[in-house]
């Protein structure tokens, strides 16, 4: 372990941000996956999945964050994996791998429930749904006698993730009231719930003030970019979870489905949606967070080149609105495009955290009111430049041995203002090598 891990950077945070995993790897992932790999060829079964679930453990600070426990028999290995408000039990012997998870009482699992869980089968492909009278769960089962590391990755992935996102669905949903074994989850202290609640509504306010002053004509994709700024940030800045970010991921996924749809009446939607969230009083807004360790990604992995294709897309609708006098909207693009990225692709850590570097100078009050480090200086209207290169310098740094020809760009930036700024990051990330050694 390095020496960084020993110490927490002035920047350290504990709030988590965002739909990604608020954890690092463990530095050998990949040797323990390897290993995993010879062992499962050598029939050694309990061995190659005690490195498979190591190498899926994530760490905080260099200290492990428990996302997987591990406890070792003479014939079997058990585990618990944790996967937002899903705790996946299961073991594994030499002939068999096993693994579920408890989702809700039979007995109270109403008609609609219950044929939701039997038409969720069909769309599954390693787990399903069944009851043993007393619980509705969702299982998976597997034989190991040609087992592979991939082919033990992907069925767990698929049950972590769905029992994930069915119980918060069957809450949103259902209305079920109880869901069993959810006392991991951590409910957010009051303090941090105030401070989120506070910013949707300032957000709110200045979402109202900005569409006022667009143009009465052809205002139609400006609006579209502060609607899906605006929900894009949320997302990555509160993290709701229940009924809020399931009814958003909805409005969003809708929203870019529907291409035949007309742009107002797409606008009109999130609006309506925006609307309602204005209305939450604080005690329903509060019941939609809590505190959960993951360890499987909801994202797919995406190459960064795709990343960089969105952001020349996107800097050329920006040069657009530039060209054609409507300045005001600038700011919401550039913020619109880490948001989005930060909410699509499945960047790597490094991109992940030079991003999120960017947002902590765009949203620096907020990062302050929760007790995060802001990198911008709203009442002087200053950069802190010598922090935010320090930032970049240190996340270069600490993926190096990955990336060999990674290389900081603070020094490249242009401080001149938050628009100079912001075009400056984008065109150094635009030019990052994250070919790996």
């Amino acid at each position: 372990m390095s020496w960084f891990h020993f110490f927490r950077p002035k920047s350290y945070c504990s709030k988590s941000f965002g739909r990604g995993i608020h954890a690092d790897v463990a530095e050998n992932e990949e040797e323990l996956f390897n290993k995993a790999y010879e062992a499962f060829e050598k029939k050694e079964i309990l061995n190659a999945y005690t490195f498979f679930f190591n190498s899926l453990m994530n760490y905080k600070n260099g200290l492990p964050n428990q996302n997987i426990i591990l406890t070792r028999e003479k014939e079997s290995l058990k585990f618990i994996i944790y996967q937002g408000s899903a705790k996946i039990n299961g073991f594994t012997t030499n002939k068999k791998l096993y693994a579920e998870v408890t989702m809700v009482k039979a007995k109270n699992a109403n008609v609609a429930l219950k044929r939701y869980a039997l038409e969720r089968n069909y769309q599954f492909t390693y787990v399903n749904y069944c009851s043993d009278g007393d619980y509705i769960k969702l299982k998976l089962n597997l034989d190991n006698i040609t087992m592979t590391p991939k082919k033990a990755f992907y069925p767990l992935r698929e049950l972590a993730l769905n029992a994930d996102y069915d119980k918060e669905h069957m809450l949103s949903e259902f209305e079920q009231k109880e869901l069993e074994d959810i006392g991991h989850i951590q409910k957010l202290d009051a303090a941090e719930l105030h401070v989120k609640y506070k910013y949707l509504h300032i957000w709110i306010e200045e979402l109202h003030a900005k569409i006022q002053t667009l143009p009465a004509e052809d205002s139609i994709g400006m609006q579209a970019f502060l609607y899906l700024n605006f929900l894009f940030k949320i997302d990555y800045l509160l993290v709701p979870k229940s009924k809020i970010y399931q009814k958003m991921t909805k409005k969003l996924q809708n929203y870019f489905a529907e291409e035949d749809a007309l742009p107002e009446v797409k606008n009109a939607e999130l609006a309506k949606y925006i609307l309602s969230l204005e209305k939450l009083d604080f005690d329903e807004f509060s019941q939609n967070f809590y505190e959960a360790k993951y360890t499987f990604s909801q994202i797919e992995k995406s190459s960064y080149d795709e990343f960089v294709d969105f952001i020349e897309e996107s800097l050329i609708k920006l040069r657009w609105y530039k060209n054609n006098r409507h300045p005001q909207i600038i700011p919401t693009i550039y913020s619109y495009i880490a948001l989005y990225a930060l909410y699509n692709y499945g960047l790597n850590p490094a991109a992940r955290k030079l991003l999120h570097i960017y947002i902590c100078v765009i949203y620096a009050e907020y990062m302050n009111a929760l007790g995060c480090k802001g990198y911008y200086d709203t009442q002087k209207n200053r950069f802190l430049e010598s922090e935010i290169i320090a930032q970049i310098d240190e996340t270069v740094a600490r993926y190096k041995h990955q990336y060999k020809l990674l290389s900081a760009f603070g020094d490249e930036l242009d401080f001149s203002s938050l628009n100079d700024f912001s075009n400056s990051y984008f065109s150094a990330l635009k030019n990052l090598d994250f070919h790996e050694a």
